[in-house]
């Protein structure tokens, strides 16, 4: 599975795995992928530099990459306090109702609320990249579009190639005029935050639009054949998040949602603003019910809403309220019905690869005979 982006990276398979755990990225790229970090968890430097470093220390030499939430417009002087201040106290009301109508404990006295969502705000995005570039990272990826100009040139200046998020070919052309390396064609199917556009129309599209810049397709690809159709397609290789959330490898905070996650159908997710504020698809669950019922309070933009859940968030997973757990994943989770290493996921595609291939070539035989 090369191709000329691929070869570029000194990677054997064009498989980029995106994922918030260390050591299913440092997997991924020893496996022959490329593994990308996900970095919108870390609001302290060290926690970074710490996993960071674990991770240089298991990728064997192998390529890998960071991802992070930046918005390309720059926001100065806004602190989280302020963000804070901005959120209704309806919304509150409404956040402590539910958690009661379940019966969700509080946390004790003085324990850590858990991950806020502050990766978006401008001084920890780039607090995060001060730390990534003191590392031999060789791919930053953007999960908002293209970042601040002056971050694609600082990437360009340490041989970093830059990518970046796009639903749509008009947001592909943007990133293309802004001096992004790679755009990531991500579909309707794909867990997190999606625009409405499905894979199999988006993919071409985009690949069209900012030819010759090479694309990576993302959403709804979990075996070997479609990682053959995204290639059929035009793209370069594919952005694989989802898939590896039920990996061995994976540090997931909670067992009950490997499980779920396990259980879950391709039907069993939703495209839901409950999380972020923004179209993010994830499991449906009663929160995300709660949010999207008509007779509720709507949900905020975003960072507003994500904020504002964060603790409601920490405490339904640290004491497992099924009906409330929920966590983003693509529609690609029908798939993920047992717990494999990451070197077996890419065993797996690497047959359906290669199955794919063949039968479109004898397929190509017999159409030119």
């Amino acid at each position: 599975m090369q191709t000329e982006l691929s070869k570029k990276l000194g990677v054997e398979h064009a498989i980029f795995g995106f994922t918030p755990f260390p050591a299913v990225a440092a997997a991924i790229s020893r496996a022959g992928g490329f593994g990308v970090l996900g970095a919108v968890r870390y609001t302290a430097p060290d926690d970074l530099k710490r996993d960071l470093d674990w991770i240089e220390g298991h990728v064997d030499g192998m390529p890998y990459g960071l991802d992070v939430v930046m918005p390309a417009k720059k926001v100065e002087g806004v602190t989280e306090a302020d963000v804070e201040a901005m959120i209704p106290e309806g919304h509150r009301q409404f956040v402590r109702d539910t958690l009661a109508k379940y019966g969700v404990p509080e946390l004790a006295e003085g324990e850590a609320s858990g991950w806020r969502i502050t990766g978006w705000m401008e001084q920890v995005a780039r607090t995060q990249l001060d730390v990534a570039f003191d590392y031999p990272i060789k791919l930053l990826a953007n999960a908002l579009g293209s970042p601040p100009a002056d971050v694609v040139e600082r990437a360009h200046g340490r041989g970093v190639l830059v990518a970046a998020l796009a639903g749509s070919a008009r947001h592909a052309l943007k990133h293309k005029e802004g001096g992004i390396d790679i755009v990531v064609a991500q579909g309707y199917e794909a867990g997190g935050h999606t625009g409405e556009i499905a894979s199999m129309v988006l993919t071409p599209e985009v690949v069209d639009a900012v030819d010759p810049l090479p694309v990576l397709a993302a959403g709804g690809i979990g075996s070997g054949q479609q990682v053959a159709a995204a290639l059929a397609l035009g793209a370069q290789g594919v952005w694989l998040g989802s898939l590896w959330l039920t990996c061995t490898e994976a540090d997931m905070s909670s067992p009950a949602v490997t499980r779920k996650l396990l259980a879950a159908t391709s039907s069993d997710t939703v495209r839901s603003r409950a999380l972020t504020g923004k179209p993010a698809r994830q499991l449906r669950t009663e929160w995300t019910d709660a949010w999207d019922d008509p007779d509720g309070p709507g949900t905020l933009p975003m960072p507003l809403q994500g904020l504002l859940v964060a603790d409601a968030l920490t405490r339904i997973q640290k004491y497992e309220v099924e009906p409330l757990l929920g966590t983003p994943v693509g529609q690609i989770v029908g798939r993920m019905n047992r717990e494999r290493s990451v070197q077996d996921v890419f065993d797996d595609l690497t047959r359906g690869f290669e199955r794919a291939v063949d039968r479109i070539n004898r397929i190509a035989g017999r159409s030119g005979r």
